[in-house]
C-alpha cells in the first residue's frame, strides 16, 4: 500500500511567538495531576488528551477488524502505530508524533482520515476534533444562566419529570414531578447536587438507577465528551479527581476515554415508596447557559404512569435515608 505524506508537518525546532502548535507552547502549563488530566490550560492539556484518547481508540480495533493479518509476536492490543498511519494514508513518525502529544500542526483532511481507520463514531469524531485545535465543531453559545421561561416550562410539563443539567451533569433546575422521583438528588447542597456524583457515591440500596451497567458508562461517556471542551479549568478537572478519588467504578469508566453524545435512551429507576418506574429519556439543548439540556423522562406503560401520578399526589410520602 502507497504510503503519502499528510499536508501538515512536524515542528521540531519552533521558537516562542510562533504559531498555535508549535514547541513553545509545550512549556506551558503545569505538569499533569493524573491519568487523563492536565492541569495546564490551553494546547499542551489538549495534546495530553488527544495522546490518551487516540492510543485507546486505536487498542480497541484488532487487525481481523481492518483486514490485516494477526501476525506473530504482537506485544500491543489492537493496531500498532505504523498499521494506523498506512491505513490512514499518512507518514509513520508524524502520526507517531501525534499519538506522543507532540505539538505538530494537523489538518481537517488528515483527521479525518484517522478518524475514519480507527471507526470513530459522531461523538468520538467531534471529540478528536476538539482536542486537535480544529474548529470543525461549533461551541455551543449563549448567556450564562438559564433563561426565565425555563422553570415555567418544566413546571408544564408536569406529570412528566423534567430537569436542566449542565455539560458537568450538575443540576441545574427540575420540576415537582423530578423532586418527587430523585427527592435526595434535589435535597443536596449545590457543591454535591449532581447526577454523577450521586449515582457513584450512593449505597446499593438507595441507588435509584436499575439498569447501571448500561447507563453509568454512558453518562461517563457523554461528560468526556464535554471535558474536552474544559480542558484545564479547574472546575472541571476539580470534579473528576474527586470522584476518581471516591469511587473507583467511575474512575475505571473514566479512563476508557469513550465519548458520547445526549440522547434518548430507556432508564429504569427504583423509588423506595413505589417500586420499578420504567422511563425514556429525552435530552434537549438549550439555548443558554451554554451546554445546557433539558431532559424529560416519560414513564413507560401504565404501571409507570400511575407510579409517577401516585408520587405526586402523596408529596408527604419520604425518601429512603440513611444515618451516615
Amino acid at each position: 500500500m502507497t504510503v503519502t505524506q499528510p499536508d501538515a508537518r512536524p515542528v521540531p525546532d519552533a521558537r516562542p511567538g510562533d504559531r498555535p502548535g508549535t514547541r513553545s507552547e509545550a512549556r506551558s502549563g503545569d505538569p499533569a495531576d493524573g491519568p487523563g488530566l492536565r492541569s495546564g490550560a490551553g494546547p499542551r492539556a489538549r495534546r495530553g488528551e488527544l495522546a490518551a484518547f487516540l492510543r485507546s481508540r486505536r487498542e480497541r480495533i484488532t487487525p481481523a477488524d481492518v483486514g490485516l493479518p494477526p501476525g506473530l509476536r504482537r506485544r500491543t492490543p489492537g493496531l500498532r502505530r505504523e498499521e494506523v498511519a498506512q491505513l490512514a494514508g499518512v507518514g509513520v513518525t508524524w502520526y507517531t508524533w501525534l499519538e506522543q502529544g507532540r505539538p505538530i500542526n494537523v489538518s481537517v483532511q488528515v483527521l479525518d482520515a484517522i478518524s475514519r481507520t480507527l471507526r470513530l463514531d459522531q461523538a468520538e469524531h467531534e471529540h478528536l476534533y476538539r482536542l486537535a485545535g480544529v474548529p470543525a465543531v461549533t461551541d455551543t453559545g449563549g448567556g450564562r444562566g438559564l433563561e426565565p421561561e425555563t422553570q415555567l416550562i418544566l413546571d408544564h410539563l408536569t406529570p412528566l419529570p423534567a430537569a436542566v443539567y449542565n455539560g458537568r451533569y450538575d443540576l441545574m433546575a427540575w420540576n415537582a414531578a423530578y423532586e418527587r422521583l430523585f427527592p435526595v438528588m434535589t435535597t443536596q447542597p449545590p457543591a454535591t447536587r449532581n447526577a454523577l456524583w450521586q449515582l457513584f457515591t450512593a449505597r446499593d440500596c438507595c441507588n435509584p438507577v436499575v439498569n447501571r451497567d448500561e447507563e453509568l458508562p454512558q453518562m461517563v461517556a457523554t461528560l468526556r465528551a464535554g471535558f474536552g471542551r474544559h480542558l484545564g479549568e479547574p472546575a472541571w478537572t476539580g470534579f473528576v479527581r474527586r470522584l476518581s478519588a471516591v469511587s473507583p467504578e467511575f474512575a475505571r469508566m473514566w479512563a476508557t476515554h469513550d465519548v458520547a453524545r445526549p440522547g434518548s435512551r430507556m432508564k429504569l429507576f427504583q423509588h423506595c415508596a413505589v417500586g420499578l418506574i420504567r422511563t425514556v429519556s429525552t435530552s434537549m439543548a438549550l439555548p443558554s447557559p451554554p451546554e445546557a439540556r433539558m431532559v424529560v423522562y416519560t414513564p413507560v406503560g401504565d404501571d409507570s404512569r400511575e407510579r409517577v401520578a401516585w408520587l405526586l399526589a402523596h408529596p408527604e410520602v419520604p425518601a429512603a435515608d440513611h444515618v451516615h
